[in-house]
């Protein structure tokens, strides 16, 4: 695929709006460490909501989702749709009792809930299997996601592209805090939702239609749904069904 300068200069409008964001709110960033940690804590139920959904299509999100839907079906998003309860629990009880206590992070809580040595051990252990085990596993992830969409999209060396994102990314999160991370995110929001609705029309388009589309997946799916039913019947008790 080649790219026209349109297509750059869209990628560059891009990347100048998000610096554009973090240099608007970088003076409120800079009033207070509320206001740049927690964003004053006058968040609008609307922002902060654009915000959480911006941050579940991540680079890793698009791939994962289609994976699954592809190898199960719809039924496949179980596998992260089991996670409303705790969503819904976060959003309408523990951030009330979280702004009551009027931390930051969850190790500042654990430092005015409990004293003493195993406090003080608690807060040590959760800075680091927070910082080195899991933010390291899902920034790897989410940059090998990165890198495999940049690839393919824009044929640019993934090693320099990945790293001007990063530097961009840091840039405007670093200059305004909260608040910058905020409008990014909903700025991020309505361009990817406006893209994923244009492509879909696009790709449905493409291919004659709704019926044609769900004739095609049958056609392609089935034949496979079916053998491996026929293995799990023919299988030995205690086969793991994943060997079919």
């Amino acid at each position: 695929m080649t790219l026209t300068f349109l297509d750059w200069a869209i990628v560059a409008a891009y990347f100048v709006l998000s610096i554009g964001v973090g240099i608007r709110f970088t003076k409120k960033g800079g009033e207070s460490l509320d206001q740049y940690f927690v964003a004053g804590r006058a968040v609008p139920w609307w922002l902060a909501g654009a915000a959480m959904i911006a941050t579940t299509f991540a680079a890793d999100t698009p791939l994962v989702v289609t994976g699954l839907v592809a190898a199960h079906g719809v039924a496949g998003n179980w596998l992260w749709w089991n996670m409303v309860m705790s969503g819904t629990l976060t959003v309408f009880l523990y951030a009330r009792l979280w702004r009551r206590a009027k931390v930051m992070t969850d190790v500042e809580f654990a430092e005015i809930r409990y004293g003493g040595t195993p406090a003080t051990f608690l807060r040590g252990f959760r800075a680091l299997y927070l910082a080195l085990p899991i933010n390291l596993i899902i920034l790897g992830w989410v940059t090998l996601a990165m890198v495999k969409i940049l690839q393919i999209s824009l044929g640019v060396d993934p090693v320099w592209a990945v790293g001007l994102c990063f530097v961009i990314t840091v840039a405007y999160s670093a200059a305004a805090g909260m608040w910058a991370v905020l409008w990014t995110d909903l700025v991020q929001l309505v361009i990817k939702m406006a893209a994923v609705i244009v492509l879909a029309y696009f790709a449905v388009k493409k291919v004659g239609g709704i019926e044609p589309l769900k004739a095609g997946l049958a056609s392609h799916f089935a034949p496979s749904t079916r053998r491996c039913r026929s293995s799990l019947l023919r299988a030995p008790s205690g086969c793991p069904p994943w060997r079919c």
